[in-house]
């Protein structure tokens, strides 16, 4: 008879695929602990199909418009700081996309966000992102600069898309189709893609300025007025990253 160790490690060592056939030669075995290793297999199980079930809703607009061939997901992220670039970023996922966890990335944890930079950058057809500096968020306005990351972000593309999935908005001098989806980055696997994609490069940008300039904790705030950068901005002044137009109340 196997030991308790060792049906252990064959649920450890089992991938998804393998895990049903284990759980029906274990899930009556006599002894107690190995019928709760296969109760939590089957929990595992429906995890995943619950998960498989979400990607599948949350690619509603990918299949309305699959017609398309090529359909991209536009988010951007850092509006609302005080400090850093504003980052678009733009994803073209292949079609069926099978990645599972995608969600818009406020809802993500940050480890959670990095694994899936990674997978999203391995698997996209195409990815890109775009800027528009700090200065240039004083010159026309923050949401003008928006607009510009976006189309920045999409004239990186290869191939280019034939239709926008768009966070909200409708970004003005494109010429491409565009559907703007309010709350987007949590109805669409291509505009969650990009959220993330958009929140992890720029999460990692401000870390580096951080290193630059260490009195405002860039690393843990992310250019966002949290009370000791504001502190930090009142007792230090601002540094070549800080949007005047969004500081001029605390200077």
């Amino acid at each position: 008879m196997q030991s308790t160790k060792e049906i252990k490690e064959l649920f450890q060592a089992a991938c998804a695929d393998e895990l049903p056939e284990l759980i029906k030669i274990y899930q009556e075995d006599e002894r107690v602990g190995i019928r709760k290793l296969a109760a939590s297999a089957q929990k595992k199980l429906d995890a995943l199909d619950a998960e498989k079930q979400r990607i599948y809703r949350l690619s509603a607009y990918e299949r309305k418009y699959a017609d398309y061939t090529c359909i991209c997901g536009i988010d951007e992220v850092g509006r609302g700081p005080l400090a850093g670039p504003v980052v678009a970023g733009a994803v073209i996922l292949p079609k069926d996309c099978d990645i599972l966890y995608i969600n818009d990335s406020k809802q993500l944890s940050e480890k959670k966000r990095e694994e899936l930079y990674d997978i999203i950058m391995d698997k996209a057809v195409a990815c890109a992102v775009g800027y528009a500096t700090p200065e240039r968020i004083d010159e026309i306005n923050i949401l003008q600069a928006t607009y510009e990351a976006m189309r920045d972000a999409i004239g990186k593309l290869n191939p280019m898309p034939d239709i926008l999935l768009n966070d909200a908005v409708v970004i003005p001098e494109v010429p491409i189709k565009q559907v703007p989806i309010i709350k987007g980055d949590a109805k669409s696997i291509s505009i969650g893609a990009a959220s993330i994609i958009a929140k992890v490069t720029r999460d990692r940008l401000m870390v580096e300025y951080d290193k630059v300039f260490p009195e405002y904790g860039f690393a843990g705030n992310k250019g966002y007025g949290s009370a000791a950068h504001i502190e930090a901005l009142k007792k230090y002044g601002a540094t070549p990253i800080h949007r005047r137009s969004f500081i001029k109340n605390f200077l």
